[in-house]
């Protein structure tokens, strides 16, 4: 059976299983496996400790309706719109259901297109006069085909998101094809952890830094960037863009640029589908921040440093 096939069969499966199996048992199934294979233990889902558990405990129980808002890539435009400002927003030139509409003339000579409705669906197109555009409309055409929740291990916060294509400008910061990435870990409404990540689409690396900018030794999947980055020069803006937008949520990582001035990225709910935390000391410690009662009373968690400080 050739890759193609193979890979069509598993997907009739995958969507036979889950119309046969309750929406929630067959993501904890699909989770709870993933990560044992990927982190090498069972997850405790009723009581979860640790922040994979507490993501996978996101995936399987919460159903707000925000959670869909955010992971939407058009959508999340307004929410930061209001939180933040249109200042931070790339700009946007296009949204289309059609790709076959996308105006390449009048676009600028760089720009981007993403689907509004998964993760890692992104063609960048750093020159317009060197882009083969069938190839732009057929990569659109195939993301608007696919539900990203129809994955082996299921995101529930896609499920309802209506599909769309974006083209929004391109961002350099003059280090690569893509801008340095900095990701920041907001638990209630606090950063806690920044990771920075280089290289995209050519040589991925990342390390972990605290939001003072000390570097510190965090295990993760995948290579280290290996020296020092420079304390990014916008850092005290990002770090206050990052917690307006975390500020009534429990725990969510906001992707942000420094490339002249703070850029929106995204917004992200289950990074790495809880698998990214390999270092079981960093997996209990950030999991014992995320207090999953906070997005849900609006107050701030008594683990906050800023209320135990006030004490």
């Amino acid at each position: 059976m050739g890759w193609s096939l193979r890979g069509k069969a598993q997907l009739v499966l995958e969507r036979t299983v889950n119309a046969l199996v309750p929406e929630s048992a067959f993501i904890a199934f699909s989770g709870m496996r993933r990560h044992k294979r990927v982190l090498g233990v069972y997850p405790n889902l009723l009581r979860p400790k640790t922040f994979s558990e507490k993501i996978l405990h996101r995936m399987v129980f919460d159903r707000r309706p925000i959670l869909t808002m955010l992971q939407d890539k058009y959508a999340a435009r307004e929410y930061v719109r209001e939180r933040v400002g249109d200042h931070v927003l790339p700009s946007l030139y296009w949204v289309t259901k059609n790709p076959a509409d996308i105006p390449f003339d009048k676009l600028p000579d760089r720009f981007v297109v993403k689907a509004t409705h998964g993760c890692g669906w992104t063609y960048l197109v750093p020159d317009k006069s060197r882009v083969n555009r069938d190839d732009v409309m057929a990569k659109c055409v195939s993301w608007l085909s696919y539900n990203y929740y129809n994955r082996s291990t299921p995101e529930w916060a896609y499920k309802h998101i209506e599909p769309c294509i974006i083209v929004e400008e391109f961002i350099s910061d003059g280090t690569g094809l893509t801008p340095t990435d900095y990701k920041f870990y907001v638990f209630g409404g606090r950063v806690h952890l920044i990771w920075a990540m280089t290289g995209r689409y050519v040589d991925l690396r990342s390390d972990a830094y605290t939001p003072s900018w000390h570097r510190i030794d965090r295990k993760r999947r995948g290579k280290s960037i290996g020296m020092p980055l420079p304390r990014p020069p916008h850092l005290d803006e990002m770090i206050r863009c990052a917690e307006i937008l975390g500020a009534d949520l429990d725990f969510v990582r906001v992707d942000l640029y420094d490339a002249g001035k703070v850029y929106f990225g995204e917004m992200t709910l289950y990074p790495s589908g809880g698998g990214e935390m390999s270092d079981p000391e960093a997996n209990r410690y950030f999991g014992g921040l995320w207090d999953p009662s906070f997005g849900r009373t609006g107050r701030r968690s008594q683990k906050d440093p800023a209320i135990r400080a006030s004490r």
